[in-house]
């Protein structure tokens, strides 16, 4: 089981179910825009996702289909999920998880965006969209 939580605490997080995919690393506009750097991030069934501190978690809607989760304490990046009907995952920012993970970063994602200042050199799989 994963847990973990905010830089400030007032958000945390618990996978109470198994975890189906291996993060990925978006290095889309957005997600820059919104982490800092690259997003690295699990998506996680929303029936396996539990979330304490529910009002200190802030959604801003970066696109007409996607809603960014935030803690409205400290800031940090907690959760990017689709708006669209039916869809079943949320992703969940790896950074706030506790420990040891025994996730591994499976792929890079929208690398025609990547900023200019770094390259990514481990050999995993690349690609210009999602």
């Amino acid at each position: 089981m994963l847990r973990g939580a905010c830089l400030c605490g007032s958000v945390s997080v618990e996978v109470t179910g198994p975890i189906e995919h291996q993060p990925e690393a978006c290095h889309c506009r957005m997600c820059r825009r919104q982490s800092g750097h690259v997003l690295a991030a699990v998506n996680v069934r929303r029936d396996a996702l539990s979330v304490g501190g529910e009002q200190h978690v802030r959604w801003f809607q970066s696109s007409d289909k996607v809603e960014r989760g935030f803690c409205s304490e400290c800031g940090s990046t907690l959760f990017w999920k689709p708006t669209i009907e039916g869809y079943q995952f949320t992703a969940v920012a790896m950074g706030l998880f506790d420990g040891p993970t025994g996730l591994h970063l499976s792929k890079h994602t929208f690398v025609g965006d990547k900023g200019d200042y770094y390259e990514i050199p481990d050999g995993l799989p690349q690609s210009d969209s999602y």
